[in-house]
């Protein structure tokens, strides 16, 4: 039973401290500084609620979005679409140099140290870097075009698509600088409206395109997303009041060498997760055809819908506070744990639903044609239980500004991901491409966690390897019983695990916050099937 009260120590066993959040006047604006260390559970679940509140409308929107896409484009048109998203996340990874993550550590360190003078340099240097890298990336795409076409469809018939989607890298990347300015200032309500404003109007500007044009369409309606999510992103950016400086050449060459430099890793990381991306979807369309490609990007669309919630939030408010810890090894590990604890118990409901409602959803959300994903689909789920637990362990790296260690992992990764899929995609058909994604996370997992266990004396907590170990054996109950079972008993099965997941996450999270942080709902809820104890929380 749980009383409500529940306040557990810290990764240590160590009582935790005032969590009152310090903020930074600038400008009349007061931008989120560092805060004292106690128990985050709290505050990860208010951002995670905030982020995932934008996030949900996405989803929402998204499935509106996709749904029309599928039944206008059909799996051919659909993995036309994947390709040339394909192109431009590869692209984008390249021409922004890594300045949108490593703006959002500059920013965050600035805020954290109160000087006004080094937060509006950074933000004024961001801002002048991110133009010329988007037109230096759009330029570069069109210039490339031709060989850029030729490599994922084997023939030039898509150039003048791949020209124009230059534009799109344009958008993107000054997208990108924006969010890095409102994500590294804490503005994470403005960085949430941004995502759900930035998902409904481009669906309603992209559906009429698609509608009309049919895949002729499809590159414009990319273009005119990312149009909008500039224009949306710049004028929150702008809403951020900060005060005017002046830089020498001097000053704006230093700055903007340090910033360049410390994005060089995330610059080689990101190419190198969608470089992958890109490779796995040319290994899939030489294998299966455009039709095969359109039923990965929906299993790869439809895995990560969740999941990319959590990671998300994880992201955009975990990231800055970890960054304003790097000298303190005991509080970011800490960090890591909370996070991570939090993130399974999030990730965990969403994962089994998916895996065990896999083809009504694939139907729901795309159409019967697409069914044939399932498979695949199943296999990107479990891989993304790991990814939900091997990815806080890796911002210790990232917040470390360790370049080398973190390459080096990027590239280990990415190497054995390809490498797998062209063996199993070969041995396997589509399926194989899930496979080797699940496999890919097994290897991060053994390779990230001695890398950190080194860097800062990093260990999981009892509670959070405990709680890790039953995600991963519900998740795992419910993929065997799809694999070794008749369909009956495993939607039994998965249904099962599924109400067995959501009441254990929800009782775990209610036993980490307290009863005044959680809907009274879930509260009734949990009461009526006996897992908290009426007696110890006021309900009416």
């Amino acid at each position: 039973m749980l009383d409500g009260t529940r306040q557990p120590g810290n990764a240590h066993g160590q009582p935790r401290r005032s969590d009152t959040a310090s903020t930074i006047p600038v400008n009349g604006l007061h931008l989120a500084g560092p805060a004292a260390a106690k128990s985050t559970y709290a505050q990860i679940l208010r951002s995670s609620a905030v982020v995932g509140g934008s996030t949900l409308v996405n989803v929402l929107i998204g499935i509106v979005r996709t749904k029309l896409m599928a039944m206008l484009l059909g799996p051919a048109g659909f993995g036309l679409m994947g390709a040339y998203t394909a192109i431009t996340d590869v692209t984008r990874s390249v021409a922004e140099m890594g300045v949108q993550r490593s703006g959002v550590r500059q920013i965050a360190e600035a805020v954290g140290t109160d000087d006004k003078l080094r937060i509006a340099r950074t933000v004024t240097v961001l801002r002048r870097v991110t133009v010329v890298l988007g037109i230096a990336g759009a330029c570069l795409l069109a210039l490339f075009a031709a060989p850029v076409a030729e490599l994922t469809f084997g023939n030039l018939e898509h150039v003048g698509g791949v020209e124009l989607l230059s534009l799109a890298v344009f958008f993107n990347v000054l997208a990108g600088g924006q969010s890095a300015l409102l994500q590294g200032t804490r503005q994470i309500s403005d960085l949430a409206r941004v995502s759900a404003f930035g998902a409904a109007i481009g669906t309603v500007v992209s559906i009429p395109i698609i509608y009309f044009f049919r895949d002729r369409g499809v590159v414009p309606a990319l273009v005119a997303v990312a149009a909008v999510s500039a224009a949306i992103s710049w004028w929150y950016g702008r809403r951020l009041k900060i005060a005017s400086v002046k830089l020498s050449y001097d000053e704006l060459r230093g700055d903007t060498a340090s910033l360049l430099k410390l994005g060089v890793a995330f610059m080689v990381s990101g190419f190198l997760m969608m470089g992958a991306s890109y490779a796995v979807r040319i290994i899939v369309l030489r294998d299966s055809g455009l039709s095969g490609a359109g039923l990965y990007q929906a299993g790869w669309a439809l895995g990560g819908l969740y999941v990319g919630f959590v990671l998300q939030a994880m992201g955009t408010d975990f990231y800055p506070r970890l960054v304003q810890q790097i000298n303190d090894h005991r509080e970011m590990n800490r960090l890591v744990n909370e996070q991570a604890h939090v993130s399974v118990l999030l990730a965990g409901p969403g994962v089994v639903a998916t895996l065990a409602l896999s083809p009504v959803l694939i139907s729901l959300l795309f159409s019967e044609n697409f069914v044939p994903a399932v498979g695949v689909l199943r296999w990107i789920c479990i891989g993304m239980a790991l990814r939900v637990i091997t990815w806080p362990m890796g911002y210790i790296i990232v917040a470390k500004n360790r370049q080398a260690a973190y390459i080096a992992t990027e590239v280990a990764w990415t190497v054995v991901y390809i490498g797998l899929s062209w063996l199993l995609v070969d041995a396997y058909g589509l399926a194989g491409a899930g496979m080797a994604f699940f496999a890919s996370y097994v290897f991060h997992a053994l390779l990230i966690y001695p890398i950190v266990r080194r860097m800062t004396g990093f260990r999981w907590s009892f509670d959070n390897a405990k709680a890790g170990l039953v995600f991963l054996a519900l998740t795992g109950s419910a993929f065997l019983g799809f694999e070794l079972l008749p369909s009956g008993p495993a939607y039994a099965v998965g249904l099962l695990v599924l109400g067995i997941s959501s009441l254990h996450s929800a009782r775990s999270l209610v036993g980490l916050v307290g009863t005044q942080h959680v809907p009274k709902f879930i509260l009734r809820l949990l009461s009526f099937v006996g897992l908290i104890d009426r007696r110890k929380i006021e309900l009416p």
